[in-house]
């Protein structure tokens, strides 16, 4: 009879937040795999509960290597229990491996729900909730962290991201830079711990904050892009939106075109913006303006 992998929410704070069916799932679980098992001793302790099943490590380092084994257990009838050091498996944490595994083995995978960082900063932001997106950590390197956030810099809905401390005045700085300094953000710390704060204000207001050093585990939650209309596009504006797809991998030509239809403007006019750009940046730094090649130009009207 093959078992049941079963996802498992932890407290992200308060241990007291720990659903009551953790308890139940920890004392019968054959199989326990932890992010850190020194951890899961200290929460097991705090919530009175004796586990029979046997302990794994699973975390980002023995990851791929552990999942075989614990599908083998689970193909053997094992009812496998996952837990990660805080919220849900697989939310930017281990998980999704042996998700992805068990799925592709029919075996059935389950979850008990529990507290959860993205969504307690959501809620907590006074942004708007309706539509949002997750993006978890941005790269640790100044010019891929600039990338991505440019990928979402015309994003409509909230957007919910992870940060170490020691990099949240470096990530709120890029993101006034990118998204604009005014643009509404809240940056939760410690959420359900004893020193929670959340602080809202501008992404520039907020990147002077953390300048002075920020402690703890930390969300930020951060507007969607306003909607703009064609004649509120400014040249920057559309210079900008065909850097993004640039740096996608599309051509000058087809990121133009693809710009120009978004905005509804004609093709000439972004890419004159952009020639416009290119040749004022050559100019600030003494070379001579670019010229376009045909291929760039070609078939713009």
């Amino acid at each position: 009879m093959i078992g049941t992998l079963v996802l498992a929410g932890t407290p992200i704070g308060d241990v007291t937040d720990a659903p009551p069916r953790l308890a139940t799932e920890l004392e019968t679980a054959d199989v326990i795999a932890a992010e850190d098992t020194r951890r899961l001793r200290r929460l097991t302790q705090a919530l009175g509960v004796q586990t029979r099943g046997r302990v794994v490590s699973y975390f980002e380092g023995n990851e791929s290597a552990r999942t075989p084994e614990l599908v083998e257990a689970l193909t053997g009838g094992a009812r496998v229990l996952l837990v990660t050091d805080a919220g849900m498996p697989s939310v930017s944490d281990p998980g999704y491996r042996l998700v992805a595994a068990a799925v592709e083995r029919d075996i059935r995978v389950t979850a008990v729900p529990g507290p959860s960082a993205v969504l307690t900063a959501l809620a907590l932001s006074g942004l708007p909730v309706d539509r949002f997106c997750f993006e978890g950590f941005l790269p640790r390197k100044a010019g891929e962290r600039l990338g991505r956030l440019r990928e979402a810099a015309d994003e409509r809905r909230t957007l919910v991201y992870f940060e170490a401390p020691h990099r949240l005045d470096d990530t709120l700085a890029a993101m006034a830079e990118v998204f604009g300094a005014d643009r509404r953000a809240a940056v939760c710390r410690e959420l359900t711990k004893t020193y929670e704060e959340v602080r809202r204000g501008g992404l520039g207001e907020l990147a002077a904050w953390a300048a002075e050093g920020v402690r703890g585990e930390i969300t930020v939650v951060v507007e969607g892009a306003p909607e703009r209309t064609a004649g509120e596009l400014d040249p920057e504006e559309l210079v900008r939106r065909v850097q993004v797809r640039e740096e996608a991998g599309e051509r000058r030509k087809e990121a133009i075109a693809a710009v120009a239809a978004e905005a509804g403007l004609p093709k000439r006019e972004v890419f004159d913006a952009v020639v416009a750009a290119k040749n004022a940046a050559r100019t600030a730094a003494g070379t001579a303006p670019e010229r376009m090649s045909p291929a760039d130009g070609k078939g713009i009207s």
